[in-house]
């Protein structure tokens, strides 16, 4: 089959084509902008790409064209595909009809964590020997690749995938995890975000359970026990065997943390074992609870996953050292939401004790550009010592529509704004001490700020 991709350099997308290439089909895409690093990934493995939407692909004659949810009405290569009465699908769709349909699809979901506990449980199948195929939303650095159909020549019967609740595409509006029929599904937590397509956080719980009732009876759901939100998607009504962690009490899967921060698992009261590796952080933790309980259920016994997780070399772009000097560390988080922000400098806070933190931030999600989070940001941001904000004022679809200074006012004096990135970096170098920890948070490429920042460091 001749695949034609649109939209094809988004990580999900780009993900999508390498695994069509696998499976052994000719694999060709377009997008607005194709640049490195995923347009080399993707040349790499012998796809073809295009620049821009012109209808005048049409003449590739696909078999299928796969539409990416960056492609809208109005888009001219979709409006010429849909005159002509030509054959598309959404790529949610075509993974679960093409590369899902006869695995045991284990599907990780939530507002945060989704690529950590991805990475954390295709890292343990892969340790024990089930050596899964998986399509993950980063870079596990246990693997070095974002996706792959199987993990040796002979097909893998499990796969692994990041289960996006944003919608699937312009022409189907479900969550795309509704497309992946998992039968071992993580929910893992659930609060408001993607502004730009859920009104309430009542919504978001709706997409939920939609992706509980394709679960089947003899499937499980892994189910974080500290969230309210999730207790209210199970009443709506459950049926599948379900096993909740993180909660208080005895029953199902708790965590106790060691001072050396390792921790103990514990199964309905019994200890399974001890989690020891570097890192830090309450959700790093729970993250890793939850691939515990979900590889159990494919038959993976605790204690092998306990110690799968002390080779365990967590994901590009999460608290990822991007460079010393001088003895001040730059840092790279995909941090993108005030929850997770938050939970990222708490968890260099404790493990830098009383260094100073430079917090370096970019709102740039869609929720964030909408101004919807703007008031959670100081508190999210109240442990870093300094804050330096960047709003990226005039740069058209990417400008902030509010005020970040406004936003950021209630911390005072420890923090500022900026809206251009050469005034931005040399603020953060000139109050850059040795030993400060420089924590860099975008859900984007920040014009390449980390490496700016080292470069004026050296100098």
């Amino acid at each position: 089959m001749h695949i034609h991709i649109l939209g094809i350099c988004g990580t999900f997308m780009g993900g999508l084509a390498v695994l069509a290439k696998e499976a052994g089909h000719r694999v060709t895409g377009c997008d607005a902008n194709v640049y490195p690093p995923m347009s080399t990934q993707l040349q790499a493995q012998g796809i073809e790409l295009i620049e821009g939407f012109g209808p005048e692909q049409i003449n590739l004659k696909p078999d299928l064209f796969v539409i990416g949810n960056v492609v809208s009405r109005g888009n001219s290569l979709m409006e010429e595909i849909l005159n002509r009465g030509l054959p598309y699908t959404s790529g949610p769709q075509w993974i679960g009809e093409h590369i899902l349909h006869n695995k045991w699809v284990l599907a990780v979901a939530g507002t945060h964590g989704k690529t950590t506990t991805s990475s954390m449980l295709a890292w343990i199948l892969d340790d024990a020997g089930y050596h899964p195929g998986f399509l993950i939303g980063g870079v596990p650095m246990n693997f070095g690749i974002s996706a792959r159909l199987s993990g040796k020549m002979a097909d893998s019967a499990f796969f692994v995938i990041e289960a996006d609740e944003y919608d699937t595409a312009f022409f189907d509006k479900r969550s795309k995890f509704v497309h992946y029929r998992a039968k071992t599904a993580i929910l893992n937590n659930l609060e408001y975000d993607h502004a730009d397509i859920f009104p309430d956080l009542s919504a978001i719980e709706t997409q939920f359970h939609h992706l509980v009732r394709t679960v089947p009876g003899v499937g499980r759901l892994i189910v974080n026990g500290r969230e309210t939100s999730m207790q209210r998607v199970i009443a709506r009504g459950c049926w599948s065997g379900i096993e909740w962690f993180g909660g208080a009490g005895q029953s199902g899967w708790t965590l106790i943390e060691q001072a050396d921060g390792g921790f103990d698992v514990l199964f309905n009261g019994i200890l399974q074992g001890t989690v020891a590796w570097p890192l830090t952080g309450e959700h790093n933790r729970m993250n890793a609870v939850a691939a515990i309980a979900a590889a159990r259920h494919v038959g993976v016994q605790p204690a092998q996953a306990i110690d799968s997780l002390a080779r365990f070399d967590n994901v590009k772009r999460r608290m990822e050292v991007r460079g010393v000097v001088d003895g001040i560390t730059v840092y790279d988080d995909f941090a993108h939401h005030p929850t997770a922000v938050a939970t990222t400098v708490a968890g260099l806070r404790k493990k830098v004790g009383n260094a100073r933190i430079l917090a370096v931030l970019e709102p740039r999600s869609n929720t964030m550009k909408l101004g919807t989070m703007k008031d959670a940001l100081p508190g999210s941001l109240a442990d870093a010592d300094l804050v330096f904000g960047y709003g990226a004022k005039g740069n058209g679809k990417d400008a902030l529509g509010w005020n970040l200074s406004a936003a950021l006012a209630p911390l005072g004096a420890k923090a500022q704004a900026f809206d251009e990135l050469d005034a931005l970096v040399q603020a953060i170098v000139q109050s850059a001490q040795p030993g400060d920890q420089i924590l860099v948070m975008s859900n984007g490429g920040f014009g390449g700020v980390h490496q700016k920042i080292l470069d004026m460091l050296r100098q």
